[in-house]
């Protein structure tokens, strides 16, 4: 069982050297993260201030360590610098959250993922040059907006303005092969996987007939997958 008092830096160098990540901030966001991460197999070292946010995760992670992230000096005695991944779940302490993403930044070897919990932080950690800003709460509203108008069944945007869309057949490519509609064609958009009633996912070819109690999986430009899947 992990204990967030017992590490070396030879323990946190083989962690850093096994398929792992350094979650830093342990609160609703990077605790979840961290324990999906471990749920999913990964090594991962937590880390936070709070000392009973440390207990609370322990034995639950590889590692859990209570340490002053915004101090280079502190996540270099923890191996940080020798991870090739890093979350940054900060956010209720803007300061913090900055400083601990510059002092990654130094280190030069990490994968940043930054948490933003608005769009100055966001703006702030995209300058400093962090590659994945993450908004959670912004991207989760628009997702569940997305649901709440009824057209899609699950919705999924990706940088620079690509989506998926999960949602049913219209009535044009009903009954016909996928190759024969004419749909990325008319509509810019790829119909890529197809559910039947009581069977799993499967991708489409252009063979593929679609039926009314279908659902799909639909990629292209955001706006154009949007706009197919309120086609009836």
């Amino acid at each position: 069982m992990a204990k967030h008092h017992l590490f070396t830096p030879k323990s946190m160098e083989r962690i850093a050297e096994a398929n792992s990540v350094v979650v830093i901030g342990l609160g609703r966001f990077g605790g979840a993260l961290a324990l999906e991460l471990a749920a999913a197999g990964t090594e991962v070292l937590g880390i936070d201030n709070d000392e009973d946010i440390v207990q609370s995760f322990n034995g639950r992670l590889t590692h859990v360590v209570r340490a002053d992230s915004t101090k280079e000096e502190a996540l270099r005695q923890l191996s940080v610098h020798e991870f090739d991944r890093a979350v940054v779940g900060i956010g209720s302490d803007l300061e913090a959250s900055i400083l601990t993403t510059s002092a990654l930044l130094r280190f030069n070897k990490p994968t940043i993922w930054a948490k933003a919990v608005s769009a100055a932080h966001g703006q702030i950690l995209e300058q400093l040059g962090v590659e994945h800003v993450i908004r959670p709460e912004q991207d989760m509203g628009r997702r569940v907006a997305h649901l709440v108008r009824g057209a899609m069944l699950d919705y999924v945007e990706f940088e620079d303005g690509f989506a998926m869309v999960k949602t049913r057949p219209p009535k044009e490519a009903l009954g016909r092969a996928l190759g024969e509609t004419g749909i990325r064609a008319k509509h810019h958009v790829t119909i890529v996987a197809v559910k039947r009633l009581n069977h799993d996912w499967d991708y489409t070819t252009t063979s593929t007939v679609l039926h009314e109690d279908d659902e799909i999986i639909v990629a292209g430009a955001t706006s154009a997958a949007e706009r197919f899947a309120t086609l009836l």
